[in-house]
């Protein structure tokens, strides 16, 4: 009995060496286990977005890890349909420890729990979308085929028969890739998938062209015509560039629709053309009165001055973007032959005389009408049959620049006006011929245009005066001078020294009373002073 104690008691000392080389093994020599090495750190911690994802044997290991990771994130991504793009956290630290032996993790393990730390940290998600640029104007969509229903929009506001179709190409004239717009015709749109398919259709058209030019063409008549509209195009700049966006920066179709085609009001310019006046020119522009005023500092009230070739702002409805279209159109009209001018360089430019009266005429056209959005911008008449001819209106007229008027004197104070006061004095007129500016006695009266002095001396009422008479048939007086300069005959140049100012007359202080005439007769002098 002794004897089998002994045996078995050996047998368990040998199995325990046994158990403990094979641990010693399994240490050295298994590859989840690192041996001890004193070379300071051999096993490291991985830490991904502050979540512990598992331990490595070298750093260099938890990044090639962490790049499978998120490769994989990507896959699952494209695996799903989806083509936007992704922003997630991917903070990655590694943590190393020197231990006399240890386990690492198995990397695929690794990479799993990394995946799904990657994937709980998605910040957010940028959309594949389609920036579009109309001048300064943009607007963000979701697709390709949002960016052509929203082009399209704007050609159906006037295209009704729906023939035109814009698609999108890559503009080869830009390094970065920019598509641009391609309007063609339905028709030519499928003319040209036609051609693609069937590469003889080259051949026939070259034949068709060689009928066509052996076919005589005669002048069409008005039924020959294929009226309506002939071609679109859009009226500004148009860029669309690929783009990654937030899903609250792009904007969704039907709002993208009205932003871009609604009207809205721009400020142009209305040239004023002889014989506008501004209730006129309110009516043609339907602008309110009063907001036209407003818009523009040359006008004060409604009865303000304008002179032809005279520019005003308004305002005028126009979308975003703008379609320039042609039509090609019938009409039957009334119209006028164009002015015929007679130039007589003896007259002064303000010297007209009509020598024919005109009348209109009546004819029958086809027109290719330009159109910008609503607004017609050209016509080209391309044919014409005139029921019955227009008399032009003929007129003579001046080609000399006339002359001018300054004021006689420097500085003064207008003391008076023209036309009805009180008298100011016994004697005076209560009607006033000119005005008046007050001045002290002595100060330099120039010709305020020159001529041929026709009074010089005293004028009884008047006291001393000086009358000049100018090129363009009118006169000029200057009155209650204290000294005159000039004689009767004497030609004088404008702002020359004639006199001095004084106090002689009917007169109640120093000022210089100035008056011009038109054929004889007194007019305000400050509508015609420059």
């Amino acid at each position: 009995m002794r004897l089998f104690t002994g045996y078995y008691r050996r047998l368990r000392v040998r199995a325990l060496k046994i158990r403990l080389l094979a641990v010693f093994a399994s240490i050295f020599f298994l590859p989840s286990f690192v041996p001890f090495q004193k070379m300071g750190n051999n096993i490291f911690a991985v830490i991904l977005n502050d979540q512990e994802v598992g331990t490595v044997s070298h750093p260099e290991e938890a990044e090639e890890l962490a790049r499978e990771a998120r490769r994989q994130v990507a896959r699952g991504q494209m695996a799903s349909g989806s083509d936007e793009l992704m922003l997630m956290e991917s903070d990655l630290e590694v943590v190393g420890s020197e231990v006399l032996w240890g386990r690492t993790d198995d990397q695929e393990q690794v990479i799993q729990r990394m995946a799904e730390v990657l994937s709980a940290s998605v910040k957010e998600t940028l959309h594949r979308s389609y920036a579009v640029k109309i001048n300064e104007f943009m607007v963000n969509l979701s697709s390709k085929e949002d960016v052509v229903s929203l082009l399209q929009a704007a050609l159906d506001k006037y295209d009704g028969e729906g023939r035109y179709q814009v698609g999108l190409q890559l503009d080869n004239n830009r390094e970065l890739p920019v598509l641009t717009t391609q309007i063609q015709t339905r028709e030519e749109a499928v003319e040209e998938a036609q051609e693609v398919i069937n590469m003889e259709a080259g051949i026939q058209a070259e034949l068709t062209t060689v009928f066509e030019e052996a076919e005589p063409t005669g002048e069409k008549d008005f039924e020959d015509y294929d009226l309506g509209l002939i071609s679109m195009e859009y009226g500004d700049s148009i860029e669309v560039v690929e783009a990654y966006l937030k899903e609250e920066e792009i904007t969704d179709l039907d709002t993208a629709i009205r932003e871009v085609t609604q009207d809205e009001e721009k400020n142009d310019v209305y040239e004023v053309v002889s014989g506008d006046t501004l209730s006129e020119i309110a009516i043609k522009t339907n602008i309110p009165m009063d907001k036209l005023i407003e818009m523009n500092d040359s006008l004060e009230d409604e009865n303000s001055m304008i002179r032809a070739g005279e520019e005003l702002i308004i305002t005028v409805p126009e979308p975003k973007l703008a379609v320039v279209r042609q039509e090609e159109m019938y009409y039957e009209e009334d119209y006028e032959e164009e002015v015929i001018y007679i130039d007589n360089d003896d007259w002064y430019t303000t010297e007209r005389k009509t020598l024919q009266e005109p009348s209109a005429g009546h004819r029958k056209v086809i027109a290719v009408v330009t159109f910008e959005n609503d607004k017609e911008i050209a016509k080209d008449i391309i044919k014409e049959e005139v029921t019955y001819e227009a008399v032009p209106k003929i007129v003579e007229r001046g080609t000399k620049i006339p002359p001018t008027y300054i004021k006689p004197i420097a500085g003064g104070r207008l003391s008076s006006g023209f036309g009805r006061r009180n008298r100011p004095t016994k004697g005076a007129s209560s009607y006033h011929k000119g005005i008046d500016w007050a001045t002290p006695t002595g100060t330099a009266v120039n010709a305020s245009c020159g001529g041929t002095v026709a009074r010089a001396g005293w004028g009884s009422g008047y006291g001393y005066v000086v009358y000049i008479n100018h090129p363009d048939g009118r006169q000029t007086r200057y009155g209650h001078l204290s000294k005159v300069l000039v004689s009767v005959g004497q030609t004088v140049t404008q702002g020359q020294k004639i006199a001095l100012s004084g106090n002689t007359g009917v007169s109640t202080g120093p000022h210089l009373h100035f008056e011009i005439l038109i054929n004889g007769s007194q007019v305000n002098p400050l509508s015609y002073l420059n």
